[in-house]
């Protein structure tokens, strides 16, 4: 599965990364496909989320922010570093009593995903009903440069009485040639994929945000791993969060999983864990792949950090058809237009437009400051966007406000980024926030690109709390310091200069020679595809 996402061509290495990307041997064929076609697959019956119900963990834990703050108010907490990413998405797993509801993008085959997935295996065998929908773009990678063909799996998993995995926008041929040709003859389709990341437990207790289900999100990988973030929210907001589900999961774009059962691998058992031996090593990994890992203690502490707030869960229509078009893009402008004092900015992947700069000049105007942080080429999984972005530096400098590209060394790496033993090469920036006033906040999956607002459908939810929104900017703040960004600033003589902790320099940072002959190739594709 996939980045955050994007069209043809982008890549980490030789390939596009998650979230944005196609490999580059269907990418090829893709560029030069255009046929559009309606969805093929039938629609399955429609379901929806169960209520919320009494009992466990998490009804305990809603009732205890309704009775602090009253039953219209939820109470949020930000995931920030990787390793919590991935533990509360445990915490909720194991200690759910009645539903599991998943939207993902990306779901790699990978330690993460297996890890993960055999934990839902096993709530399913306690009797927890789940429903899983993965965008079908990507259900073939075990990780972002390693196709795949997981069909079989899925639907061993699929076929356990308390599990449903649905796919968004599928492949109705399942081999790899079947692959290469329906993306020659059917781009328009395939082009539009669900980047939407969520996850619902009980109808109580969710999780929103930018990371997908794979290593690089969680701190696992040893090459490079992902600056990221969610927010865990309990209460109201889950409701909402099931609302935007339902409406993918009852989509005419939706369907079941696309084959057969296949032949018979046996019963299905939570054991499937194949962990990179440094994190199999760790004492904390080895009792999460045992299942021996008690959560009590975290879930005790869990209210007392919660921050209450007002939500909305945004989210663009899963059709694509003439009448319709994402709503996202105007949701966050509005958030923005809205700011008196400041706003904070952290997008992995920008590629601006004229109204994007219209709105910092305008904020700058009425003395609100703007401060942004995205990738530099350093730091980028995908270079191809990067090619994009670089003529925009100096309208967003020429706005008025500030703007901040990540380190690839960033010294929030060992804090934040990498899962304890893992040390990975270098960081990058998957982050997709905002806040303002330092009182209302955004957080989900939308990058500031073409793609995000054109073409994908993204989610996100927009918070008005300002324990919340102090929180946020602070780490914020953080990430946009000299040790971990470099401040792009215009000379006198109109060129720009890097500056850090690390110095100053005259051209952009690159991890290697190669980043920069991919920055200049990229410049060839229409910058409509990322």
């Amino acid at each position: 599965m996939n980045r955050g996402g994007a069209g043809p061509g982008q890549g980490h290495g030789t390939t596009r990364q998650a979230g944005r990307g196609w490999p580059l041997w269907l990418a090829l064929v893709l560029l030069f496909a255009g046929c559009a076609a309606p969805p093929p697959a039938p629609k399955p019956p429609a379901s929806y989320a169960e209520p919320a119900r009494p009992g466990g963990r998490f009804a305990a834990l809603e009732a205890g922010v309704a009775a602090a703050h009253g039953p219209d108010l939820s109470g949020f907490r930000l995931l920030e570093r990787n390793a919590d990413g991935l533990k509360w998405r445990l915490v909720l797993i194991d200690h759910a009593r009645h539903t599991i509801d998943l939207q993902y993008y990306v779901w790699f085959g990978d330690a993460t995903g297996q890890l993960l997935m055999a934990r839902i295996i096993a709530a399913a065998d306690r009797g927890v009903k789940v429903r899983i929908l993965f965008d079908d773009l990507n259900t073939m990678l075990r990780n972002m440069t390693s196709p795949e063909l997981r069909d079989a799996m899925l639907a061993r998993i699929d076929r356990h009485p308390k599990i449903e995995i649905r796919v968004f926008n599928a492949w109705t041929q399942r081999d790899w040639v079947g692959r290469v040709t329906e993306g020659a003859v059917d781009f328009a389709r395939l082009n539009r994929r669900m980047h939407n990341k969520q996850m619902v437990v009980d109808n109580r207790v969710a999780i929103v945000g930018g990371r997908n289900v794979g290593d690089e999100y969680m701190g696992l990988n040893p090459e490079f791993n992902f600056q990221d973030l969610d927010v865990l929210g309990v209460g109201p907001v889950a409701r909402q969060a099931s609302a935007v589900f339902d409406r993918f999961w009852n989509s005419d774009w939706v369907s079941r999983m696309p084959v057969s059962a296949g032949p018979d691998g046996g019963a299905l058992t939570p054991q499937m864990i194949e962990l990179p031996p440094a994190a199999a090593a760790h004492p904390a990994m080895r009792a999460l792949v045992a299942g021996a890992h008690s959560w009590a203690a975290d879930l005790d502490a869990l209210g007392g950090t919660l921050a209450p707030g007002r939500s909305v869960v945004h989210t663009d229509p899963p059709s694509r058809a003439a009448s319709s078009h994402n709503r996202m893009p105007e949701a966050f402008r509005a958030l923005m237009r809205s700011a008196r004092r400041e706003v904070l900015i952290s997008n992995a992947y920008i590629i601006p437009d004229e109204i994007f700069i219209a709105d910092l000049r305008e904020l700058a105007a009425r003395g609100v400051q703007v401060r942004i942080l995205t990738n530099s080429l350093a730091s980028h999984d995908v270079p191809a966007v990067n090619a994009h972005y670089e003529g925009w530096r100096r309208d967003i400098l020429a706005s008025g406000a500030a703007l901040h590209e990540l380190r690839a060394d960033a010294a929030l790496k060992a804090e934040f980024v990498d899962t304890p033993p893992v040390r990975s090469g270098f960081v990058g920036l998957h982050v997709k926030a905002m806040v303002v006033d330092r009182e209302r906040s955004f957080i989900g999956s939308m990058n500031l690109d073409p793609r995000s607002e054109v073409i994908n459908s993204e989610m996100g939810v927009i918070i008005d709390s300002p324990a919340l929104g102090e929180r946020l900017a602070q780490g914020l703040a953080r990430d946009m310091s000299g040790a971990n960004s470099w401040q792009v600033l215009a000379a006198d003589d109109g060129s720009l200069r890097w500056r850090s902790q690390a110095g100053v320099r005259s051209t952009q940072p690159a991890r290697d020679f190669w980043q920069r002959v991919q920055n200049l190739l990229f410049k060839l594709m229409p910058a409509s595809y990322y």
